[in-house]
């Protein structure tokens, strides 16, 4: 029924210590609070109102209105040692317990535990049981709509097939070394057996708390993408196949051979220069913030991250598990993956 879960947790006060240390900085569109390019297994916890526990025992419309006995203070004492001791709870943060509400789950009352630290909170729901000897963590999913209906691919430059029933969108950081070794993966191995049954799109990520030339590239690759979809891919390839030889020894060097590229895919697709010089020269990051918040709000906390018709994949996807993946989406649609391709 329910399992103690504990990757937000331990995300949460990560971000709790980190608001402790220091102000929170902001990247434009939302908390620049990403966990890296490793592969995750979680999702980043976000930050709540500090008033968490009294709007937890606010009742809402539909809610049951059974009116449940506040804790006695030993269990609170019990609780707050459980999961001090459970998630590793440093003791600069501290651990608010709600009084409990009649919940939906039948023999179990809901509960809300709140980590503080500093300025900032987290809020996370627990089940009690009745006799109040147990403590659940129950996670919660939105299934009321296609995952891939929140992701906005509109005038995106496409890789493959547009017309494909399988879609493959990928959060993006050029600047990201697995990220660079995901695009291998994916174009050098995978892409010549499903480009006629797949469409690749790009969405950018960049984390520009640890790669400073990230947001660069992305308008850069956008400002070739405007004009022509191949110019863009050619620059993506450029980009992720030599990124040592972009960063040179400083951030304006990357700059430079950043806009250098992006020039040079100009001249190779024939396309409009001057427009695309005053776009470089401009560095508009209004669409790419866009897409950041975008993630955000699908929970990307690390690149790259994949959504293959409406499923998650985060972190290097192995060549062989994405095969399997995309055989399973064909299948799922109809069609049959390529005879040819290798296994």
């Amino acid at each position: 029924m329910a399992r103690l879960n504990g990757i937000f947790l331990s995300v949460s006060i990560l971000l709790l210590m980190a608001c402790t240390a220091s102000p929170a900085q902001s990247s434009g569109t939302a908390p620049t609070q990403k966990t890296g390019t490793a592969p995750a297994k979680g999702t980043a916890a976000k930050a709540q109102p500090a008033e968490a526990t009294k709007a937890a025992n606010t009742a809402k419309e539909g809610e049951p209105s059974e009116k449940v006995a506040p804790l006695p203070p030993e269990v609170v004492h019990r609780i707050q040692n459980e999961i001090r001791s459970h998630y590793n709870v440093p003791q600069q943060i501290k651990i608010a317990v709600s009084d409990p509400k009649a919940g939906k789950v039948p023999g179990y009352d809901d509960l809300v535990i709140t980590l503080l630290g500093g300025t900032h909170s987290s809020n996370h729901e627990f089940l009690i049981s009745k006799d109040r000897k147990t403590l659940a963590h129950m996670e919660k999913y939105d299934v009321s709509e296609d995952l891939m209906s929140k992701i906005n691919i509109k005038g995106r430059p496409v890789r493959g097939n547009p017309e494909a029933k399988v879609t493959i969108v990928n959060y993006d950081d050029f600047q990201c070394p697995f990220c660079s070794r995901m695009h291998a993966a994916l174009f050098a191995q995978v892409f010549k057996d499903y480009a006629d049954r797949v469409k690749v799109v790009y969405k950018d990520y960049p984390l520009l708390e640890i790669h400073p030339w990230a947001m660069r590239a992305a308008v850069d690759g956008n400002c070739l993408g405007e004009q022509n979809a191949p110019a863009y891919w050619d620059f993506a390839d450029y980009v992720h196949a030599n990124q040592k030889e972009v960063s040179g020894k400083s951030r304006a060097d990357a700059f430079a051979n950043l806009d250098n590229a992006a020039k040079e895919q100009a001249q190779k697709h024939q396309l409009d220069q001057e427009k695309l010089m005053a776009c470089v020269q401009k560095q508009d990051e209004a669409a790419v913030r866009a897409s950041m918040s975008e993630g955000d709000k699908l929970g990307v906390d690390s690149t790259p991250t994949l959504f293959i018709n409406g499923e998650r994949f985060t972190g290097l996807l192995p060549e062989q598990e994405l095969r399997a993946v995309l055989d399973r989406a064909l299948s799922d649609n109809g069609q049959a993956p390529p005879a040819d391709a290798k296994k």
